[in-house]
């Protein structure tokens, strides 16, 4: 069973399977220059040269050209900054791609559906309350307040009536019970310094990034586009509903809980590096399949690439707009996609008329 558009009369080809591919290599070049331009706008004066150099010394390929306090600008804030608003950007928007199609509803991200309020709770217990003795890690406790959410969620929605848009209204109602829970936490355990940096961190910041944020992203990043793409068939069958997925084969439970579990662990490491960043994965999916079609095998691979790029310019223009003030990116990402989170409703409710 297909969901991509019939051949063009002219070429023969499908025109998203043409925007896709060619999407790809350019996706690429556009991250890898969004990067590097990035890391050279702030306060302190830092050429592409110096990005180069510093690069290449850390990797064992040439010798250290810059001081010691350019190098560690470079190396050690811009560069891992950048790299985890990168991966936050493909991550989220990835996980909202897979929601929204296993869901079967557009306006479906961890958001809204309120993995991303859960993950911030569990975090903040860790954190704050010191939950689990020292056992517990803070990207642990970030999952397993993901899955309580996300299983919360589930709960509801089934005992409402199971149907899509009930999912949509029991991820909003908890989103604001672990949003509500965090509140209390901070405001009633934590002293005014932890307090203020927690806020701050639950409105999404990357001020904080670290190399083994970086890696610990990017390694569960790659996993779950690996198990994304690998099911890209089953969830092309999903968009002709679950009953339609059962009757090729697909199970349809198993398939859900396999996809659901690793959307959560992702962004529940998400999460515990950066805070919640809200509507990058309800934003990004619409523009890349606008793009690269409704086909998953090319989808998720663009809208990677799109958040990718998109929160990369978000952090930069986070960090800048009111330098020395730096405004939180969940902020910024708000600001845009709320009006976005509208379009998508004034155009669902076209579509159903």
């Amino acid at each position: 069973m297909s969901v991509e558009a019939a051949p063009s009369p002219a070429t023969g080809k499908r025109p998203h399977a043409v925007r896709g591919v060619l999407a790809w290599p350019a996706g690429f070049a556009v991250l890898i220059a969004s990067v590097a331009l990035a890391i050279t706008i702030g306060p302190a004066d830092i050429g592409m040269t110096d990005v180069w150099s510093a690069v290449v010394s850390h990797l064992g390929l040439g010798e250290p050209e810059l001081t010691p306090i350019r190098d560690g600008i470079v190396w050690n804030l811009r560069l891992p900054r950048t790299l985890l608003a990168a991966v936050c950007g493909a991550g989220l928007a990835v996980c909202g791609a897979v929601m929204q199609s296993l869901l079967r509803n557009p306006l479906a991200d961890p958001f809204v559906l309120g993995v991303s309020s859960g993950a911030s709770t569990g975090a903040v217990l860790v954190v704050v309350l010191g939950v689990g003795g020292g056992a517990l890690s803070v990207s642990g406790g970030a999952f397993l307040g993901a899955v309580v959410s996300f299983a919360l969620v589930l709960a509801l929605s089934q005992a409402l009536g199971g149907s899509t848009d009930r999912v949509v209204l029991s991820g909003v109602a908890a989103m604001q019970l672990f949003s509500a829970l965090t509140s209390v936490v901070v405001l009633t355990a934590a002293d005014a310094e932890t307090t203020r940096g927690v806020l701050f961190w639950l409105l999404g910041s990357l001020s904080g990034a670290g190399w083994t944020d970086v890696r610990m992203c990017l390694v569960l990043l790659v996993a779950t586009l690996v198990i994304c793409v690998g099911h890209a068939r089953t969830l092309d069958a999903f968009a002709f509903g679950q009953d339609a997925a059962a009757s090729l084969g697909v199970n349809v439970a198993r398939t859900r809980l396999v996809l659901l579990c690793t959307t959560a662990l992702l962004t529940a490491a998400l999460v515990s590096s950066a805070g919640a960043i809200g509507f990058v994965g309800l934003v990004l999916p619409h523009a890349a399949r606008a793009l690269a079609g409704p086909g998953h095998a090319r989808l998720l691979p663009v809208t990677a690439l799109a958040g990718a790029v998109f929160l990369v310019w978000v952090d930069t223009l986070a960090r800048t707009v009111l330098d020395p003030q730096e405004v939180p990116v969940g902020v910024v990402t708000s600001l845009i996609g709320v009006p976005a989170f509208v379009l998508v409703l004034y155009r669902t409710r076209s579509l159903r008329r």
